[in-house]
């Protein structure tokens, strides 16, 4: 049996999902393997939350149904309905419309029973429009406009990326050498990243990006950084992964299963976006701009 995030309950219980993160976050490394597997399967998919039952969720993560009823009542609830009327809540005021997008989803794919090479091709298309829509609802302006300042007033911008994570980082690189931004690409391949990484100074930033299972050097990296106040972008796929404690700006992409591997979608078109808005401030004549002036909104 799971121990208990904490020993007492006698605290009220966070009255709304903010405030539930950030309870979550705070004792994350206190809990025991199976509560930290349903505190990031929580903050990682809570769209999904929402509006499965308790039986769906925990099937996903192979967790007993119960595990979640007791790690509910750990942080001060009757039962998981109350903690899940959270997730409720966030939904139907911060993304309208998603519970008849993900039923919609949902309902496709139990339809389908073509294993097809073009059969799987549509299932990770159908996938994939689902994810782009949760970056849409789920990556805020405020962030994109301050890690777009960070990037055009750095001196030099270094990319970090292992796995599967290096496809975003090279797609990175090539841009900013297109539009003349000194960048570095901390290669691992020859063992001096780590090093590589001691010479960069607080008028840099370093862009970080790791994905389940977050590779061990990117984060000895980025924590190393932070410790020495270089200004951190990561990019990630939830606000429990370890590169959250030490970046200026996180930004979480919303990822779906797959049993074999997982899109890079997501994380491309959020690289993309965020560095058309950098191209947007270093182009050299604002009377005549080759790309619209990005605005605060």
């Amino acid at each position: 049996m799971a121990s208990k995030p904490s020993e007492t309950n006698d605290a009220e219980p966070p009255q709304n999902y903010e405030d539930l993160i950030r309870l979550i976050h705070d004792r994350h490394d206190q809990m025991s393997k199976t509560y930290q597997r349903i505190s990031e399967y929580l903050t990682q998919n809570p769209n999904e939350i929402a509006v499965q039952s308790v039986n769906a969720i925990a099937g996903h993560c192979d967790i007993h149904a119960s595990s979640f009823v007791r790690f509910a009542q750990a942080l001060g609830y009757s039962g998981f309905k109350d903690l899940q009327a959270l997730f409720q809540k966030r939904l139907s005021t911060a993304a309208p419309g998603f519970e008849a997008r993900k039923k919609a989803l949902d309902s496709e794919l139990k339809l389908r029973d073509d294993h097809s090479e073009l059969g799987f091709l549509r299932d990770l298309v159908v996938r994939d429009i689902a994810s782009l829509q949760g970056l849409l609802d789920q990556i805020s302006a405020a962030d994109m406009a301050s890690a777009s300042e960070m990037i055009d007033k750095a001196d030099t911008v270094y990319l970090v990326g292992q796995l599967r994570s290096e496809p975003v980082v090279n797609l990175m690189r090539y841009i900013l050498t297109m539009l003349g931004k000194r960048c570095v690409f901390l290669d691992t391949s020859g063992g001096l990243a780590t090093h590589m990484a001691r010479t960069i100074k607080p008028n840099d930033v370093l862009i970080a990006v790791s994905f389940r299972f977050y590779a061990t050097e990117v984060v000895n990296i980025v924590e190393e950084c932070a410790t020495a106040n270089v200004p951190v972008i990561a990019i990630s796929d939830s606000t429990l992964s370890p590169l959250t404690k030490s970046a200026d700006v996180l930004f979480a992409v919303p990822e779906h299963d797959y049993t074999f591997s997982r899109s890079l979608a997501a994380p491309m078109c959020l690289a993309q976006a965020l560095l058309v808005s950098v191209a947007a401030r270093l182009q050299s004549d604002p009377k005549d701009p080759r790309i619209p002036v990005a605005t605060s909104r």
